[in-house]
C-alpha cells in the first residue's frame, strides 16, 4: 500500500465526515449566534436558552438529512469494500 493511497484515503474519509457534519454544525453556529444575540439585547444570560435551541435544531437538521447521510455512508462503504482487493495487492 503506498503512502498515496494511504493519504487519498484518508483525505476521501475526512471530506466525507465534513459533508456529514456540516449542515449540522452550520445550524448549530446560526442557532447559536441568534440566541446570543438576543440574550446580548434582552440582557438574559440564561445558559439553558443558548442550549436547548441548539439542541432542538441540530436534531431537526439531523432527521431531516439522516436519509442522505445514510445514503453518502452505503455509499462510501461500498466503494470502500470494492475497492479493498486491489488495496490489498
Amino acid at each position: 500500500m503506498s503512502h498515496a493511497l494511504v493519504v487519498d484515503l484518508a483525505r476521501n474519509a475526512i471530506m466525507l465526515a465534513l459533508l456529514i457534519a456540516g449542515p449540522m454544525l452550520a445550524v448549530a453556529l446560526l442557532v447559536g449566534l441568534t440566541v446570543s444575540v438576543l440574550q446580548a439585547v434582552t440582557q438574559i444570560q440564561e445558559q439553558t436558552l443558548a442550549f436547548v435551541p441548539k439542541l432542538v435544531g441540530v436534531s431537526a437538521v439531523f432527521l431531516l438529512a439522516l436519509p442522505w447521510v445514510l445514503q453518502l455512508l452505503v455509499k462510501y462503504t461500498t466503494e470502500l469494500f470494492r475497492s479493498l482487493p486491489s488495496l490489498i495487492s
